[in-house]
């Protein structure tokens, strides 16, 4: 299966290290926002005080502690957010973009379109057993269903900015987990697209 980025936030998966977060912000209704250097680069700046709260937010989930979740808030000010929402919200964007960015090149391609690409191949491949193969598919279909095209073309290139930041924020992994993969969680604990 293709690496896709399992988000609900690359905020949680930069600072948890191995969140599986996925490009369905979208099915997690996805909060599309224009962009701005100044969001990404507090965004950037957060992850290294967001660190030593990563074990904790892991094991707080969906609904972290009231302590927990005024430190993020806290956190989120300190470099310029409203407040941790606003903060995932950005990482969320930015992790969309990402996912659309072809790891050699740089250009972006509609993750949609990848992902329909993705299902032709696989309908394609006789050597996938059926049963894997529906599996696949059925997969896909989901993720299709549950996507949303980019709103703000506009956070393509902001994002493209900044990539070289960003992409210092997740461990190095194997060249096969970081095909078309994105920070935060693409497959489990891969890189970046480079």
């Amino acid at each position: 299966m293709r690496p896709t980025i399992k988000l609900s936030l690359l905020a949680c998966a930069l600072i948890a290290g191995s969140a599986a977060l996925s490009t369905a912000a979208n099915a997690q209704q996805l909060k599309q926002i224009k962009l701005s250097d100044k969001q990404v680069e507090g965004f950037i700046a957060a992850q290294a005080d967001f660190a030593p709260l990563a074990e904790k937010l892991r094991e707080g989930g969906e609904k972290p502690d009231p302590s927990l979740a005024g430190q993020l808030d806290d956190i989120a000010k300190k470099h310029g957010f409203k407040d941790f929402s606003e903060f995932e919200d950005v990482g969320a964007n930015v992790t969309v973009v990402l996912d659309g960015l072809d790891a050699k090149t740089g250009a972006y391609a509609d993750p949609v379109e990848k992902m329909k690409k993705e299902r032709d191949e696989i309908k394609a491949d006789t050597s996938i057993p059926e049963n894997d193969k529906k599996l696949a598919l059925d997969d896909l279909e989901q993720e299709i269903a549950a996507a949303q095209p980019l709103q703000f073309k506009e956070n393509i290139d902001v994002v493209k900015k900044h990539r070289e930041a960003i992409d210092k924020l997740v461990p190095a992994q194997t060249d096969e987990a970081t095909e078309g993969a994105a920070p935060g969680g693409v497959a489990p604990d891969s890189k970046a697209n480079e």
